[in-house]
C-alpha cells in the first residue's frame, strides 16, 4: 500500500469539545446587543411615555415635526398646542417629543 491510501482510509478525527463553548460567542453577542442597544432604547421609550402622560396645560413642547408650542388643552389621545398667538393645532400625544427645558439643558 502506498502512503496516500493509508491517509485516505483513516477515519476523520472529530474535535471532541464542549458543545457549550461553540455557542459561547453567539450568547456573548446577544448579551452585548441587549445591554448596549435594546435596554437603553426601552428605557428611553419608558421615560417618553411617562413624560407624555404627565403633560399639563401650559407646558412648552416640541413635536416630532419640529413645531415648538405650548399645551393649551389635553384630551385622552390628543393635545391642543398653541404655536402662535391665537393659532392652535390639534396633535396626537405620540407626536410630542420633549419639552423646551430639555433643549435648554442640552445647549
Amino acid at each position: 500500500m502506498n502512503l496516500l491510501n493509508v491517509f485516505l482510509s483513516m477515519p476523520p478525527q472529530a474535535a471532541e469539545g464542549n458543545p457549550l463553548m461553540s455557542f459561547a460567542p453567539f450568547v456573548l453577542i446577544i448579551v452585548v446587543f441587549y445591554f448596549f442597544m435594546i435596554r437603553p432604547q426601552m428605557k428611553r421609550q419608558k421615560e417618553l411615555k411617562k413624560y407624555r402622560e404627565a403633560l399639563k396645560k401650559g407646558d412648552k413642547v416640541i413635536s416630532t415635526s419640529g413645531i415648538y408650542g405650548k399645551v393649551a388643552e389635553i384630551k385622552e389621545q390628543h393635545v391642543v398646542v398653541e404655536i402662535a398667538d391665537g393659532v392652535k393645532v390639534k396633535m396626537d400625544k405620540s407626536a410630542i417629543v420633549m419639552d423646551m427645558s430639555d433643549v435648554a439643558a442640552n445647549k
